[in-house]
């Protein structure tokens, strides 16, 4: 069993960061039962495409609302007790909501608010977690500390958690949110072992809203992160339009049932694990930014294909290939940001990156639901495959800054 932890976390990146890790995989299995369940519990008070869309967005919103004030708290405050004391509410908040399910007291509206609650703690949570890693970790490691995570995240966010979320969801629409509620919990938990360089800011002078200026600053003059915030900005636009009735596209236009809608997260998990097995040896073969152009492409074929499909059996490699183009892209867009960003900045950087990713979903997702709502659950395809064509000719000629992003100095604040 230790060779087989060695192997999967060499001892070199730490007891630290194998917490953390633990953390991350349980946290994550949670996530992804609920991954499945939230979209069908919403279905099952409500048909309404909007409303279905409306779901999505109230989990996407709170980054955008809150993300750069998260920032700032995760470079005043302590790390570690941030994410533990968020993900404690968050626990507190899916197990209320499992209550209110198992007494059948769950309207629509006391759903949607759950799910904007619970968007808002992973907002703290999550831009506190992405900057422990760089602490615990070295420079040179944080490639393959990255893929750790993205591995886990694959395997237990959407290849087991879905298909378990819908299974649980068929046994009783409570248990899914009760299993996540035990499993956040648990990983506030394993956050509570990992111990931290000293890290807390001195008491400052300046108003926090000057510290998200410093942030937004930085990367504004950072050519490398700024092209990766634009470009993740744009495509959740077009993703997040797409993405925001999936639910009612896997039923209305492939002819799947919940569990079905579950299996296609696996199969997106699936060609994740490819891009886990593979990373490396892409890496070394393929630089920084044409590995980016050749993921916008994908992503961009994806939307059309999907557009014009109505068998699933077409549908499931078109969801693997993005699988483990979303992989590839993840890791190398988070290891670039921690490689060029300062300890220091790190949480503020993130924030504005945070913004970026939830910003293009949240307006992405009120597209999504007008144009599913006015022509159909294709039509956010279409309009994903046209905007994302569009912006790839843009930005072509730009991602050449990703390539450089360790040579550049790190700007003024």
């Amino acid at each position: 069993m230790s060779r087989i932890v060695d192997t999967v976390v060499p001892r070199r990146l730490g007891t630290g960061f194998r917490w953390l890790l633990a953390s991350s995989w349980s946290s994550n299995l949670g996530d992804g039962i609920v991954l499945a369940a939230g979209p069908l519990l919403v279905a099952s008070r409500t048909e309404d495409a909007f409303l279905v869309a409306l779901a999505a967005l109230l989990q996407w919103l709170p980054p955008l609302l809150f993300g750069l004030w998260a920032g700032a708290l995760t470079d005043r405050l302590d790390r570690k007790r941030l994410v533990i004391v968020v993900d404690s509410v968050r626990a507190l908040v899916l197990l209320l909501l499992a209550v209110a399910v198992a007494m059948d007291v769950a309207s629509i509206a006391l759903v949607l608010l759950a799910m904007f609650l619970l968007g808002t703690a992973e907002t703290f949570a999550d831009n506190a977690s992405s900057t422990l890693v760089p602490m615990l970790v070295q420079r040179d490691d944080l490639a393959l500390a990255n893929s750790r995570i993205q591995a886990g995240f694959v395997t237990v966010n959407q290849l087991v958690g879905p298909p378990l979320g819908a299974f649980l969801f068929a046994a009783g629409q409570a248990w899914p949110f009760a299993a996540d509620a035990v499993l956040v919990a648990a990983g506030a938990a394993l956050v509570s072992r990992i111990a931290l360089p000293p890290h807390r800011s001195e008491v400052r002078h300046t108003h926090i809203r000057h510290e998200i200026a410093e942030g937004v600053r930085w990367v504004r003059h950072h050519a490398a992160v700024r092209t990766l915030v634009l470009t993740i900005f744009i495509f959740n636009v077009t993703f997040g339009a797409a993405w925001s009735v999936l639910v009612l596209y896997t039923h209305e236009r492939l002819g799947l049932g919940p569990v079905g809608f579950g299996l296609i997260t696996t199969v997106m998990a699936a060609g994740g694990l490819l891009g886990t097995v593979s990373y490396g040896w892409i890496t070394r073969r393929v630089s920084l930014a044409n590995l980016m152009r050749v993921g916008l492409v994908v992503e961009t074929l994806t939307h059309l294909a999907l557009a014009l499909t109505t068998t699933a059996w077409v549908a499931v490699p078109v969801f693997f290939v993005f699988g483990a183009h979303a992989f590839v892209w993840g890791t190398t867009s988070v290891t670039i940001r921690q490689r060029a960003v300062p300890t220091a900045l790190q949480g503020r950087v993130g924030s504005v990156n945070l913004v970026g990713v939830f910003g293009g979903l949240v307006i992405g997702a009120g597209i999504g639901g007008l144009l599913a709502q006015s022509y159909g659950v294709t039509a956010p395809f279409w309009f994903a495959f046209v905007g994302s064509a569009i912006f790839v000719v843009l930005v072509w000629h730009q991602l050449r800054h990703v390539a450089h992003a360790d040579e550049q100095d790190a700007p003024a604040a």
